[in-house]
């Protein structure tokens, strides 16, 4: 039979829901929010799954200029700060967004410069 898992992700414990093909819950426990534990708590409890959610927030990816000249007034620059500064600039929404690429892109643009790069060194022999 198919199996879903549901997850609700927390700091601390995840909550685990399992689900049959017919609707009826297999088996609902809630473990430790390492990738380990839920790893094994599936594995032992629903080898046939199907599908996997899990509840997310959106995240965003900062354009890292932006975000460093919004806080250049910082006095005492630590990790901790910046922190606190980047979840400032998210709050009041002063931030420019970036799309992440994906590994395909770029693996793309790793063989187009290692192209670029091989063209330009038979030229220099050639001339």
């Amino acid at each position: 039979m198919d199996q879903f898992v549901g997850l609700d992700v927390s700091q601390e414990m995840t909550h685990l829901c399992v689900i049959g093909s017919d609707d009826k819950i297999v088996w609902q426990a809630k473990c430790l929010s390492t990738p380990e534990d839920i790893a094994g708590n599936i594995r032992s409890k629903a080898p046939d799954v199907l599908r996997i959610g899990l509840e997310s927030v959106p995240v965003l990816c900062l354009d890292s200029r932006h975000a460093q000249a919004t806080m250049s007034g910082q006095v005492n620059k630590t990790d901790k700060n910046d922190a606190y500064g980047l979840a400032q600039i998210v709050k009041a929404g002063w931030y420019r967004e970036v799309g992440v690429k994906c590994l395909d892109s770029h693996a793309v643009r790793s063989m187009l410069g290692a192209r670029a790069q091989l063209v330009g060194m038979r030229v220099e022999v050639t001339n």
